[in-house]
């Protein structure tokens, strides 16, 4: 046995001085490995004076990787030594072994390395079901709890910086993501979007050079005050979605040429004598009810009987039979409260018939663009018009005309890329209008100048836009254009884009969607950017809350109606994304993390 030993302390401790191994038992299910430390002296980790006064000892039993499919359990025999420096507060303290133990520790430290490493790769289930198969079992807990103590990666300041809000609560909670450009890596979260907390943590950065943000007043001004040497570049995606969106308005002002003017149908010459029409519809109850009265009424009277007589046969008043007399038709009865009676929306049923002999039959729409004219009532009364009046009434024959969001879409689109169908319509359509022409023009100019980075042309376009009129929507996103001109200048004219800050904001939304990870570790501080998945790939993978696999590829589709060169320039790529997410922690900070498992 004596000769085995040594071999042993060469098999179990090769890389480890000052371990001694004593003994190895074997058993059914567990190799327990009784050793002791053999160091003369060793360092107070307070004061770091070395001591060899020793003051008594103790078992610690750390686990160890797997043998041959048994728990490999060490009972190392540990001293506590005493500091023998006066002025150190620590009296006594025990002795690490380094690459073997370290304070509360429960596991030797390669051991506990293989564990980061599973959990690094696998997230928190799918890594906690691996553990399993080699017979280290932990939690997914656990494994996360190896992640957060690993120490954060050293990060050199970044040339360039892009900067993007994310919601943690859509509506409510809202944060800053930063990233690193140039690396396309999350540098930082902060847990608001004010501009003072964006100011302050770029005035801790001073080498940054270069910032990527979209137009948000509250970015802007942090970013010129907390690093006024950065050149600040508007994102292009977001200039051309505001376009987007003034575009929109001005085709639904100008929804009335979106219809073909119809060719009135000749009416037939009728002799009929026009019939009056009666307030109220036949079989109305309460028209039938005053008919029938009426009837009632009259022939009693010309029986011969006397008004109070028809009263008391009727169980009528005296002043009802009396008015039931004197009118000469039931139509004279169909007055009261809810007839000929001024409403709020009177002011608004011209235009409500214009609308339905347009097309436009739904109540809910009719009810939103009179609201937009400060009508004051609810969509109740509109609806009840609909229903009452409209309904019936007549509206154009013909193909039904394009929605206003289509026509949009037909103008944002490049004419190469537009099918037949489509820019027959577009043609036909700009046809009836002149402003629409003008509005295409003027977007088709802006598209050419941001595909192709002109930003020198963008004072005479804002200036050819500001002379038409016609167009308040547009008229006014340029003129919001000058407010921030340099900064869009920068973006129109430099390849810069805040693209690979939006797909970080991707993930973030799908995680929240697909997982919505709620953890309550003790985590202290963000922790960002731990690489999982090597470079190139395409997408993230992991265990959703019920352990099914979740896919989370980023998607191109929001600028799939641009133009070709807008996609390439505005899309996110998914080069080197990492399996970590953004969630929501209960920390008293209401600071955000990024867990780096899909599993929790």
């Amino acid at each position: 046995m004596n000769e085995v030993l040594p071999q042993l302390d060469e098999l179990l401790f090769s890389s480890i001085e000052g371990v001694l191994v004593e003994s190895v038992g074997v058993t059914d299910a567990v190799i327990l490995v009784e050793a002791r430390t053999t160091a003369g002296q060793a360092a107070c980790p307070e004061c770091g004076w070395s001591s060899g006064r020793i003051h008594g000892s103790y078992l610690r039993i750390p686990r160890d990787l797997p043998t041959a499919g048994k728990f490999v359990v060490v009972s190392l025999r540990v001293r506590r030594f005493v500091c023998t420096e006066e002025c150190c507060p620590r009296k006594t303290f025990a002795e690490q072994v380094p690459g073997l133990t370290r304070r509360f520790g429960r596991r030797t430290e390669r051991l506990r390395s293989t564990l980061v490493s599973v959990g690094l790769a696998l997230a928190g289930r799918a890594g906690a079901r691996m553990t399993d198969a080699f017979q280290v079992p932990v939690s997914r807990n656990t494994l996360l709890r190896l992640i957060a103590s690993l120490p954060d990666p050293a990060t050199a300041t970044p040339r360039v910086v892009g900067v993007d809000e994310c919601a943690q609560r859509k509506g409510r909670i809202y944060g800053t993501v930063l990233v690193d450009v140039e690396t396309r890596r999350p540098i930082d979260l902060l847990p608001d979007r004010q501009a003072d907390t964006l100011a302050a943590w770029l005035a801790e950065r001073p080498g940054i050079e270069i910032i990527c943000r979209d137009r948000a007043s509250f970015f802007a001004d942090g970013a010129t005050r907390g690093a006024p040497q950065a050149l600040q570049v508007a994102d292009r995606w977001h200039l051309w979605h505001n376009l987007g969106e003034a575009a929109e308005k001005c085709v639904y002002r100008h929804r009335g040429c979106l219809r073909p003017t119809p060719t009135p149908p000749e009416e037939p010459q009728e002799d009929a004598e026009p019939a009056t029409l009666s307030p109220w519809p036949t079989g109305h109850r309460f028209a039938e009810r005053t008919r029938a009265k009426h009837a009632t009424i009259h022939a009693l009277l010309a029986a011969g009987h006397s008004k109070r007589s028809v009263a008391r046969q009727l169980g009528m008043t005296l002043n009802t039979i009396l008015r039931f007399s004197r009118a000469t038709t039931p139509e004279e009865m169909f007055t009261g409260q809810w007839q000929s009676r001024a409403t709020r929306l009177d002011d608004y049923k011209p235009y409500l018939d214009q609308r339905w002999r347009e097309g436009c039959t739904n109540a809910w729409k009719l009810w939103e663009e009179i609201k937009e004219q400060s009508y004051p009532r609810g969509y109740a009364s509109v609806r009840d018009y609909v229903s009452r009046t409209l309904h019936g009434k007549p509206q154009p024959v013909g193909p039904r005309p394009p929605s206003a969001r289509a026509v949009t879409r037909w103008i944002l689109t490049h004419p190469d890329a537009l099918p037949e169908g489509d820019r027959l319509q577009l043609k036909a359509t700009l046809a009836n209008c002149p402003e629409l022409t003008a509005l295409a023009e003027h977007v088709r100019s802006f598209a050419h100048m941001l595909t192709h980075l002109q930003g020198n042309q963008l004072p005479e376009w804002i200036k050819a836009v500001s002379a038409t009129t016609e167009l308040p929507s547009i008229h006014h996103f340029a003129q919001h254009l000058l407010r921030d001109l340099d900064a869009v200048t920068a973006g129109l004219t430099l390849h810069w884009n805040s693209g690979v800050v939006e797909g970080h904001v991707k993930r973030i939304i799908l995680w929240n969607q697909n997982c919505q990870a709620c953890c309550v570790l003790p985590w202290r501080t963000p922790r960002i950017g731990r690489r999982v998945v090597p470079a190139g790939t395409s997408s993230c993978r992991g265990v959703g809350p019920a352990g099914v696999g979740v896919s989370a590829s980023l998607s191109r589709r929001r600028s799939s109606a641009l133009w070709p060169s807008v996609t390439a320039a505005c899309s996110s790529s998914v080069s080197g994304i990492e399996t970590a997410i953004f969630c929501k922690l209960p920390l008293a900070s209401s600071s955000w993390a990024l867990v780096e498992s899909l599993g929790v």
